[in-house]
């Protein structure tokens, strides 16, 4: 009677989806890149490697989602595979360029970074099912290590040495760090529908940003991420003076 009824029973197929796990796996590859590139002193290079990791990462899930080939395997490798592009290789690669130069504060404010996007990764993954969609807490580690290897390539693309600018490199890496852990909400842009219709004006302003970048792609792409990750406590200082006059219009009211 138990054999007949193991007969029955449907066992779960073995293995991993191929084709998300590719994406995933090549931002991998290009994350460890740029830890190699920054080590052998190609700061460029190991810049655009971050960027190339990032544009895998966002498409894993999106291949994931429309093929349906979600599963636990796959988020757990993303968030490894996030760890080395988008905490190791931006912090590594910020100190190598200058913050070697101020001693073990550089190498602290560089641990700083990395940490903070671990718990960043921690905190998403164990609130994913939790949050509004629409809004992510904190800073995305893609764009933080974005506006990270964005100064990098923007300063040599421009022949600026991270030698002279350590303090304002660490400045801008500490608080992109401490924007990862913070609960400022970001914009997700999930929502958006890119196979519906939009307005004529979304696509002029595509073509503007695309032909930009194509343009003088650092100092566009450093000015975007910059944008956004000061969008977060913009934002958020103009709700809390909104809110701030609700409540004084209430008390007049009372």
């Amino acid at each position: 009677m138990e054999l007949e009824q193991n007969k029955f029973v449907k066992t779960r197929p073995r293995g991993i989806y191929l084709l998300p796990n590719l994406f995933t796996t090549a931002a991998l590859f290009f994350g460890f890149y740029s830890i190699v590139a920054a080590v052998k002193g190609s700061f460029d290079i190991a810049a655009i490697a971050i960027f190339i990791a990032m544009v895998l990462d966002g498409l894993d899930g999106r291949v994931a989602r429309m093929t349906n080939t979600q599963t636990a395997f796959g988020a757990e490798y993303d968030s490894l595979s996030d760890m080395v592009g988008f905490a190791i290789a931006p912090a590594l690669l910020v100190y190598v360029w200058s913050l070697h130069t101020l001693g073990k504060m550089g190498w602290l404010v560089s641990f700083v970074y990395a940490a903070a996007t671990a718990l960043r990764l921690a905190r998403f993954n164990t609130q994913a099912h939790d949050t509004d969609k629409r809004y992510f807490q904190g800073l995305p580690c893609p764009a933080a290590a974005a506006v990270v290897g964005g100064m990098v390539w923007c300063a040599n693309y421009y022949d600026i040495s991270g030698l002279y600018i350590a303090i304002p490199a660490a400045v801008v890496t500490f608080c992109a760090g401490a924007l990862m852990v913070s609960r400022i909400r970001y914009y997700s842009f999930k929502q958006i529908d890119f196979t519906g219709k939009v307005s004529f004006i979304m696509i002029v302003v595509s073509v503007i940003v695309i032909a930009g970048i194509a343009i003088d792609p650092p100092q566009i792409l450093f000015g975007i991420f910059l944008i956004f990750a000061a969008s977060g406590p913009v934002m958020t200082l103009w709700q809390l003076r909104k809110m701030r006059r609700r409540s004084r219009m209430d008390i007049k009211k009372e």
